[in-house]
């Protein structure tokens, strides 16, 4: 596959076969270093991942990391938050990771994080939570947790809708919550007295409540 900017290393890639992944010996794996604190998270963090591999493997599998861009980062060197090769390398090589990213103020581009998750139809997020013999723990029998966590990535988390301030559907939202919701409209700040007035409407763990 033909990059703009990027070179891959030397390696192979990932496949799916009848569901499962197939990993060749010196698998190529796309990642993004991230922002703030993802560079010294990834510092650290690939330091961890070879050397677990290399003891699992005694030597014979080799992770070959492939660099693209997302974020500061690649705004600064590419002049774009979200370039078209990192997409296609993470598509090309099925598997990657990625460091935090900044969400661009007045880019186009609500989350850098969602944007990913949709454009790779991300549905869930899979983790797996299990406790490691050996590891401090507060709770009395740590050796009885071993769960999955699935959570639904693309269309509700993080997601929402917007409507232009003074729009007809800004004030249909606003009169639906101000009719079935009126305690709930007096929490909102400015609330249907802001002469540019806007809503939207979302989902999420830390934010649960409509605002507006």
């Amino acid at each position: 596959m033909a990059y703009k900017d990027l070179i891959p290393p030397p390696g192979d890639k990932i496949s799916i076969k009848a569901g499962k992944l197939t990993v060749p010996d010196h698998p190529v794996l796309p990642f993004i270093r991230g922002d703030g604190t993802g560079p010294d998270i990834w510092a650290a963090s690939e330091r961890v991942f070879d050397a677990a591999v290399k003891k699992a493997y005694g030597g014979k599998r080799k992770i070959c990391w492939f660099e693209v861009f997302a974020g500061e980062t690649a705004k600064t060197k590419f002049d774009n938050w979200l370039p078209d090769d990192t997409i296609e390398a993470f598509k090309e090589f099925l598997v990657g990771i990625k460091g935090p990213l900044t969400t661009p103020i007045g880019g186009g581009i609500r989350s850098l994080n969602v944007a990913l998750r949709q454009m790779l139809d991300l549905y869930v997020c899979l983790r797996p939570v299990q406790y490691f013999k050996g590891v401090p723990s507060p709770v009395k029998h740590p050796e009885k947790v071993d769960m999955f966590i699935f959570r639904e990535n693309t269309e509700d988390i993080y997601a929402g809708i917007d409507y232009q301030a003074g729009s007809p559907e800004a004030k249909k939202i606003l009169d639906f919550i101000e009719r079935e919701l009126p305690a709930a409209l007096k929490k909102i700040r400015f609330g249907k007295e802001a002469p540019t007035r806007s809503a939207s409407a979302s989902n999420r763990s830390a934010n649960p409540g409509p605002s507006a």
